[in-house]
């Protein structure tokens, strides 16, 4: 494993790109934080991404604005859907950098994601 590159490091958002079953690219730009020399993401269990990294951990990860575009290199990553008990500390992590996700009224088919990049 190695640490979260410093060009993702204090980011606001990284683009991950996910691999549909005929190994085409789809990027969504997410925010994300970092903890343990890990990022977390929050998504829905119903979403694309989540579909994909369930039948593909390979991910890419990349800086990027709010719109996607990107402003720096991908990095090859592994993704994996956290199980419920280990929750507490990616919500903690996300609940710090955005305030807004602290707020009550997100959805119940929220999960979350663990990416290590370089793995």
């Amino acid at each position: 494993m190695m640490p979260v590159p410093a060009e993702i490091s204090g980011q606001k958002y990284i683009s991950l790109t996910t691999f549909r079953k005929t190994g085409a690219p789809v990027r969504t730009p997410l925010w994300f934080a970092e903890s343990n020399g890990k990022l977390y993401v929050m998504t829905r269990n119903d979403s694309g991404k989540y579909r994909r990294i369930r039948n593909n951990p390979r991910v890419l990860v990349a800086p990027c604005t709010m719109r996607g575009s990107l402003t720096g290199p991908d990095f090859e990553a592994t993704a994996r859907v956290l199980p419920r008990e280990q929750w507490a500390a990616a919500k903690r992590s996300i609940g710090r950098k955005y305030w807004i996700a602290r707020l009550p009224f997100w959805s119940s088919r929220n999960e979350y994601l663990e990416i290590e990049v370089g793995s």
